[in-house]
């Protein structure tokens, strides 16, 4: 009986550890990961959008690199840090030369607040 209660014990410390170093981190989230420019004229030229991101864990977001799925859309981020609780923005223009008919695009954001990478996605539809 007392090897289980030890065992029971052990456990729920380990359990109570991980969680809280679950909580020590920072954490990249954003209101709106997507955004549709509509009908865009192939004339009028590049278009842009500004996804705002938060940081709501409690250490300091630090945004790694951010790729597009695309050479023609080219993403702009913050270097610094992030502080908890604050926001950054990243801008997404795209180009819509050469580029007639609908588009969907994706950029992953790489930082230290979320393993793998933070998608966010553009479209719309270039006419002539």
């Amino acid at each position: 009986m007392r090897q289980i209660v030890f065992i029971f014990m052990a456990i729920l410390l380990a359990t109570g550890m991980v969680s809280a170093q679950d909580k020590d981190k920072a954490v990249i989230s954003a209101e709106t990961t997507k955004f549709d420019f509509g009908t865009i004229k192939e004339a009028d030229g590049k278009v842009s959008h500004t996804f705002e991101i938060s940081n709501t864990g409690n250490k300091p977001l630090v945004i790694t690199r951010v790729i597009a799925s695309c050479g023609c859309t080219t993403p702009e981020w913050p270097k610094e840090p992030i502080a908890p609780g604050k926001t950054g923005n990243i801008k997404v223009t795209f180009n819509p030369e050469g580029r007639p008919g609908p588009f969907s695009k994706t950029i992953s954001v790489y930082s230290n607040g979320k393993v793998g990478s933070f998608i966010m996605s553009i479209r719309g539809e270039v006419v002539e």
